[in-house]
């Protein structure tokens, strides 16, 4: 069993893999990678199962050391890596030495880093994942962000593992989009036609005040329809509800499992792992499409990873 000591943890790094889907009716929510498509593809450059738990690094990466090495890979926003003080290709597999330190800086574009290492960081599931959950304080490593002096142990690569990078052309498809397509929420028909065309016809700004529960966006105001507080409900990832003061505000993977506020739209799937990326300060806008390009859009996806050894040279 190797190791990887945290010399410096960043602004907040978690453990996280695919989630823990299906427990919504007893108040669980999902949780897992905020961008789950650079979480996916880190793992198949070191040769582990997809939702194999890697480490989700926000703003800022931190400094990690490999006293026994291992085989690497870093995807999702740019943190300037170094190994070693010598600048780290991302989006490759790369083979560390003993003793070799990895340093992250601050993002130069996006939010959120992942780094995964061949045979997987192991720790203990909950409900079958081991996704941190920090409201809850469940799963992970220890239920928190990782702090200065963590230990976390990972296991040996199931197989030989080669040196690979991801194909030029499926990176540039995944370059995170600034505007967002949407479905009609189930609330959409009580927004007035005057709602509805400020929704889709204005810029938004993430606030600050954005984290892994949800993005709260700066803008004109949606006026709500009356009344604005409904009968509580299920909500789904992605879904953007409209405060009372008319915020909008799209719902994140550690988003709560039942909501009271209309919700005038939803981020289709394929574009739920841009969300995952936004930073404070970035400019959006929404689009609207129907379910039937949603559904064909998530097909399609899923069918280049069906057989994602292509999506690698």
């Amino acid at each position: 069993m190797s190791s990887l000591i945290v010399k410096s943890p960043g602004l907040l790094t978690t453990l996280q893999d695919l989630g823990r889907p299906g427990f919504g009716a007893i108040g669980v929510s999902a949780a897992g990678a905020a961008d789950p498509v650079a979480l996916r593809l880190a793992n198949l450059l070191v040769g582990n199962e997809p939702g194999a738990a890697a480490l989700e690094m926000t703003l800022l990466g931190g400094t990690y050391v490999f006293p026994e090495g291992g085989v690497i890979a870093v995807t999702g926003a740019n943190m300037n890596p170094t190994l070693n003080g010598q600048p780290l290709e991302m989006w490759v597999t790369t083979t560390v030495t003993s003793g070799s330190e990895l340093a992250l800086g601050p993002t130069k574009n996006y939010a959120r880093s992942y780094l995964a290492v061949a045979g997987g960081f192991k720790v203990k599931a909950f409900l079958g994942s081991a996704s941190t959950h920090l409201l809850s304080g469940t799963g992970g490593f220890q239920g928190r962000a990782l702090r200065k002096g963590d230990v976390l142990k990972f296991g040996p690569p199931q197989h030989k593992i080669r040196a690979r990078r991801l194909s030029p052309s499926f990176l540039t498809s995944l370059k995170p989009r600034k505007v967002l397509r949407v479905t009609d929420g189930p609330q959409a028909d009580l927004f007035s036609q005057e709602a509805r065309h400020a929704f889709s016809h204005q810029c938004f700004r993430v606030s600050e005040e954005s984290d892994r529960l949800g993005l709260r966006l700066e803008g004109s105001p949606i006026l709500a329809p009356s009344p604005t507080r409904m009968i509580t409900e299920g909500v789904s990832l992605g879904a953007i509800q409209i405060t009372p003061s008319g915020q909008a505000i799209i719902l994140g993977v550690d988003q709560q499992t039942t909501g009271g506020y209309p919700k005038i739209a939803n981020v289709v799937g394929v574009d739920l792992h841009r969300v995952g990326q936004l930073r404070p300060h970035l400019d959006i806008r929404f689009e609207r499409t129907s379910l039937a390009v949603a559904r064909a859009l998530w097909i399609e996806r899923e069918r280049l990873f069906s057989s994602a050894e292509h999506l690698l040279v």
